[in-house]
């Protein structure tokens, strides 16, 4: 039976969190909005809806967010050409697809962006699917990305993991009723995460391939 290894990329597989709350902070600045750092830094791993959302509140005035969705977006561009893989990102996926696993991506990026930071991880030759923003309605924490990303793969939940580095994706993974691993290279604390819903958690990537057999995602997949 299929057994799925589903990641999230942003601060899972790629270095890439504390770029988009430059970003962030910097658009919500540029349209007279003060939203300090660290309470964007919590936010990251939503998507820009339910981000700007979460940050400025329900009775805003909507009529800025496709502005400030726009700026982020453009501000984040100016990396895309050096967005930095996290260490043994693309060795671990490698690894476990060597293993058997079936690896899906279930991320809120897409497009220009979604395509540098597969450049950057280096594993196109083993990921199977990606289950991205524009496929659910609702993302992150909701369960639809994770369980779309099951479907993808063809695989049950209670025969899948879910790795990501925040909160959203712990509880995203837990509602979807799959293991959650959580890793700490993202920024959030080991006690949100476990909080949130991860089984286990590591540094990041390479400690996860150093810590392999033992984790969650041990044995070959079949």
């Amino acid at each position: 039976m299929t057994r799925a290894a589903v990641f999230d990329v942003d601060g899972t597989l790629a270095d890439t969190n504390h770029l988009h709350v430059v970003a962030w902070w910097e658009a919500f600045r540029q349209a007279g909005h003060h939203v300090p750092t660290h309470a964007v830094h919590r936010a990251v791993g939503l998507g820009a809806e339910d981000l700007v959302e979460n940050l400025l509140g329900p009775d805003r005035d909507r009529s800025g967010d496709a502005a400030l969705s726009a700026a982020h977006k453009t501000l984040y561009g100016t990396y895309s050409d050096r967005l930095p893989a996290l260490p043994d990102a693309g060795r671990l996926l490698k690894t476990l697809a060597a293993r058997g696993w079936t690896v899906v991506l279930a991320t809120s990026a897409g497009g220009s962006e979604l395509a540098a930071l597969r450049r950057a991880v280096d594993a196109d030759e083993v990921i199977t699917a990606i289950a991205g923003a524009e496929d659910t309605e609702e993302g992150k924490p909701a369960p639809d990305p994770v369980r779309h990303a099951l479907d993808l793969a063809g695989a049950p939940a209670d025969r899948s993991v879910f790795v990501g580095d925040t909160v959203w994706d712990m509880k995203a993974g837990t509602r979807a009723g799959v293991t959650c691993v959580g890793l700490l290279c993202g920024g959030i604390p080991r006690a949100d995460l476990t909080g949130a819903g991860a089984s286990a958690v590591y540094a990041d990537p390479a400690d996860l391939l150093a810590r392999l057999d033992g984790s969650p995602l041990g044995g070959d997949g079949t």
